[in-house]
């Protein structure tokens, strides 16, 4: 699966770690992607990988259950 962010697109990046003796080896960055449930456009509620970020933000619709009345 991979590892992008339904909304905002942002994936992996490269670089390097880079030690005390200035070693360079190849590492990659991910993003903190969440399972959450979201309501797409037309509708329909599906769950799909988002980063944090996008959930922080309110960019993700979260959909709204109504509550049980006892």
């Amino acid at each position: 699966m991979a590892q992008r962010c339904y909304i905002c697109g942002k994936g992996p990046v490269s670089g390097h770690n880079v030690s005390h003796a200035n070693n360079k080896t190849a590492r990659r960055w991910v993003p903190n992607l969440q399972r959450v449930k979201h309501v797409c456009d037309d509708g329909r509620i599906r769950k799909v990988r988002v980063c944090t970020r996008c959930i922080r933000s309110g960019r993700v619709n979260k959909p709204v259950y109504a509550a049980l009345s006892l």
